[in-house]
């Protein structure tokens, strides 16, 4: 599970630098740039969410193990 974890957080830290890579910085709200930065935000409530999710399962290996 934490590989896969791992390379879900990848993939979405990836695609959060691509989608800062699409962005015109002259005129952000035009155009294909709200494309890019609705991908930029979505990519990182993903890797947030990734990183919420792996620590939850740390707590609970670590609840099993003091049981």
């Amino acid at each position: 599970m934490k590989i896969f974890t791992n390379i879900l957080v990848l993939l979405a830290v990836s695609l959060l630098v691509f989608n800062i890579t699409l962005i015109d910085f002259q005129n952000p709200f035009k155009g294909d740039s709200v494309i890019a930065l609705v991908g930029v935000v979505a990519s990182f409530c993903a890797v947030l969410i990734l990183l919420i999710f792996r620590m939850s399962k740390k707590i609970v290996e670590k609840m099993n193990d003091n049981a």
